[in-house]
C-alpha cells in the first residue's frame, strides 16, 4: 500500500456505543477484517467510549486533534445532534473519510404484543399516539427517530406526541421493549438479530427501500403498506480535526482494500448491512446535502431546534442511562 504516510504505532477505531452496539459493530467489523488480511503491520483496537449519545466518542477524537492514528465510526447523529440543539458541533469539526454502508431501521414489538403487523401499529398510533412509548438509540432527531416519526405522520398523529426513550445503545433499547417499558422500539436491523433468534420480538416492518435478506425476508417494509419511510442510517469512518490530506490518502486506500474482501462482503450480508462506499469529493458534497435535507425533513417533523432557537410543543423525551 503505497502512500505518503503509513502508522507508525497502534491504531485505535473509537466506537461511541459499547461492546455489541451498533458503531461498535463496525469498528470490530473493520478491525476483524484487518487482522484476517494482514493489511497493516501495527496493532489496531477498539476503543468504546460510549455515554451521552455517542457524542463522548468525539469529545475523546477532540484530544487527538493532527493524529491519523485515531480515527473513529461516524454516523448520521454529527448532522441531526447539531439540527436539534443537543451539540454545538457536526462533521465540520472532524475529518470525514469514508462512508461504508447503510442500516435500515427495523420497528420491533414484544414477541407477546398484540401488536402483529404494521396495519395495527398505524392504529395504535392513530388512535393515540400520546400513550405510545418508543425506545432508540442514540439521540433525538437521528434516523431512527425520523424513521418513527414518518410512521406516526402518517397515522394522523403529531410526531412529537409519543414518549421517547433514548438509549446509548440499541441493545439496551431493545430490552427496554422485552421488559415491556417501551411498546415498540425503533432500531437498526441488525441490532435486533440477537432478541429475534430468542423469540422475544417481533419486527413489524423496515424503513429499507426494499425487503431486507436473512431473517427479515418475510418483514415487510413501510413503502409496501403505502407508507413515505425509506430512512437509513449510514456508518462511516471520521479521522480528528487537522489531519492531512496523506492521512485521508493512506485510510482510502485501506478502506477500499477491506471493502473488496470477502470478509467485509459476508459481514455486510450477515447484518443487513447495504453497500454505499463514498469518498472524497463526492462525500464532502453528500454530508452537506444530507445536512440540508435533515433540516428540511426535521422541520417538516416538527422536531427541528438548531442551537436551541425553536418555537412549539417540545419532543416528550426520557434519556434512560444503560
Amino acid at each position: 500500500m503505497q502512500t505518503a504516510w503509513h502508522p507508525e504505532h497502534a491504531i485505535e477505531i473509537v466506537a461511541g456505543t459499547p461492546p455489541g452496539g451498533g458503531l461498535d459493530r463496525t469498528a470490530r467489523t473493520l478491525v476483524a477484517t484487518i487482522a484476517a488480511e494482514r493489511l497493516l503491520e501495527v496493532p489496531v483496537t477498539v476503543k468504546n467510549v460510549p455515554g451521552d449519545g455517542a457524542r463522548k466518542a468525539w469529545t475523546y477524537m477532540d484530544t487527538h486533534a493532527g493524529d491519523p492514528h485515531i480515527v473513529s465510526i461516524s454516523h448520521p447523529n454529527l448532522t441531526t445532534d447539531r439540527l436539534v440543539g443537543i451539540a454545538s458541533f457536526d462533521y465540520t469539526a472532524y475529518t470525514p473519510i469514508a462512508i461504508l454502508y447503510t442500516e435500515y431501521i427495523a420497528f420491533v414489538v414484544r414477541a407477546d404484543s398484540w401488536v402483529k403487523t404494521p396495519a395495527d401499529l398505524l392504529e395504535r398510533l392513530r388512535a393515540s399516539a400520546s400513550s405510545v412509548t418508543v425506545a432508540l438509540s442514540t439521540a433525538l432527531g437521528n434516523p431512527n427517530h425520523i424513521a418513527f416519526a414518518r410512521v406516526v405522520q402518517h397515522a394522523g398523529g403529531e410526531p412529537r406526541m409519543p414518549l421517547v426513550r433514548v438509549f446509548d445503545s440499541a441493545l439496551d433499547a431493545i430490552a427496554d421493549v422485552v421488559a415491556g417499558k417501551s411498546e415498540v422500539g425503533a432500531v437498526t436491523a441488525a441490532s435486533v438479530a440477537s432478541a429475534l433468534a430468542a423469540r422475544q420480538v417481533r419486527v413489524i416492518a423496515v424503513s429499507a427501500p426494499g425487503r431486507l435478506g436473512g431473517g427479515f425476508a418475510d418483514v415487510p417494509t413501510w413503502i409496501e403498506q403505502s407508507v413515505d419511510c425509506i430512512v437509513g442510517a449510514w456508518r462511516g469512518l471520521a479521522g480528528a480535526s487537522g489531519i492531512g490530506e496523506s492521512h485521508i490518502a493512506f485510510w482510502e486506500r485501506l478502506l477500499e482494500v477491506i471493502i473488496a474482501t470477502d470478509a467485509w462482503h459476508d459481514a455486510l450480508s450477515s447484518q443487513s448491512w447495504t453497500p454505499s462506499y463514498i469518498t472524497g469529493t463526492a462525500l464532502r458534497r453528500f454530508l452537506d446535502d444530507e445536512r440540508e435535507q435533515m433540516a428540511a425533513t426535521l422541520t417538516e417533523l416538527g422536531l427541528l431546534r438548531l442551537d436551541a432557537a425553536y418555537s412549539g410543543r417540545k419532543t416528550t423525551e426520557r434519556n434512560v442511562s444503560s
